[in-house]
């Protein structure tokens, strides 16, 4: 036990003393969840909009002051007919155009909405916040009541995604690289004469990088709170328990990357292209999996971070307990299981 305890020890004295090692781990985490909760957002804000209305009476006038007081829409021009509002698009000095038609004070209708449509999802969003800012519930027969995200910020679904692809490409890179390092120094040919056994070896190299994934999430758990103002509604033992699941399976995987890597540019390239497109892609952290085709979906299905993802949303932003997350978990800890059992075969105590 003194020679397991010896070699964690010299391990993590190892990664402390590196610096770009700890500049990836602590770095890499900041800036992205600076990055994404920021600049990288989907949020409907400060929306150029025109108005087309060939009279300004009192009810068109309180539809306006509706669409300059929310926080969505900027009032930039006000114009006589559509054609001019479609220049102003055109020429890219307005996002939206809002047309009344002059029977609007009599009907409380007839109101038509030009959006640029260069970016579909955007569009459909503002023609959504626009129609719900022209026409409040009290006044329309169509009421709606967003759950758990009413303000629909985009950070509260960032977050999770954000966890699960940096504790995944962190883990599986860090540990990786760190066993293919050794192997190229001839150094792991020591450690396995060695009297201790191989697998205490390479528990011993893992986990340090264990305990600093469950710092870094500690971290993103806090900047996610106090900076990005998002809510931890579940329970943060489950969010825990189940991120450390997930935390073993990134390091089962970073260690059959080892197996296969013979060098460390190698074991870099694998760990952090051919696990971050597929996370990023089709894990649901940007896209809907539901609105992929059905091969996509598929493909999917074998990517640990979706689940992750799924649960942490879950356990994060809706607040359920442990038994509504059930099926991710019993999914990561199958996967983990097949990852580790295949890695701790492939190692081989003689290197070729």
């Amino acid at each position: 036990m003194k020679q397991f305890v010896s070699f964690v020890i010299k391990e993590t004295r190892h990664i402390l003393r590196d610096k770009r090692t700890m500049l990836i781990l602590f770095g890499m985490p900041v800036v992205m969840m600076l990055i994404f909760g920021f600049a990288i957002t989907n949020d409907v804000k400060n929306v150029r909009t025109v108005v087309v209305t060939s009279q300004m009476d009192h009810q068109t006038q309180a539809a306006v002051n509706r669409l300059a007081a929310s926080e969505y829409f900027t009032i930039i021009a006000t114009v006589a007919t559509p054609k001019d509002a479609e220049i102003a698009i055109r020429h890219q000095k307005a996002d939206m155009a809002v047309v009344f038609a002059k029977n609007f004070a009599s009907k409380h209708s007839g109101v038509q909405i030009i959006v640029d449509g260069a970016d579909p999802n955007m569009a459909q969003q503002w023609t959504n916040y626009a129609r719900q800012t022209l026409f409040p519930s009290e006044n329309s027969p169509l009421t709606s009541h967003l759950l758990y995200n009413p303000q629909m910020r985009s950070a509260y679904n960032f977050v999770p995604a954000i966890m699960g692809m940096l504790l995944l490409l962190i883990c599986a890179m860090m540990t990786s690289v760190s066993i293919v390092r050794e192997k190229e120094r001839g150094t792991m040919e020591i450690l396995l004469v060695s009297p201790v056994r191989p697998l205490m070896i390479i528990v011993a190299k893992v986990v340090p990088y264990l305990l600093l994934a469950l710092i870094i999430l500690a971290v993103i758990l806090l900047m996610a709170s106090i900076v990005l103002d998002v809510p931890l509604a579940g329970s943060l033992g489950w969010i825990f328990v189940v991120s450390l699941i997930y935390i073993a399976l990134a390091l089962s995987l970073g260690l059959l990357i080892s197996n296969i890597a013979k060098t460390q540019f190698v074991a870099l390239l694998v760990s952090a292209m051919v696990l971050l497109l597929p996370t990023v892609m089709l894990s649901g952290m940007l896209f809907p999996v539901e609105s992929m085709p059905t091969i996509l979906q598929w493909v999917s299905a074998i990517i640990p971070p979706r689940y992750y993802i799924q649960a942490m949303r879950k356990l994060m932003i809706m607040g359920v307990g442990i038994s509504e997350v059930w099926h991710e978990v019993m999914v990561l800890i199958g996967m983990t299981t097949l990852l580790l059992t295949v890695s701790l075969k492939k190692f081989k105590t003689r290197l070729e």
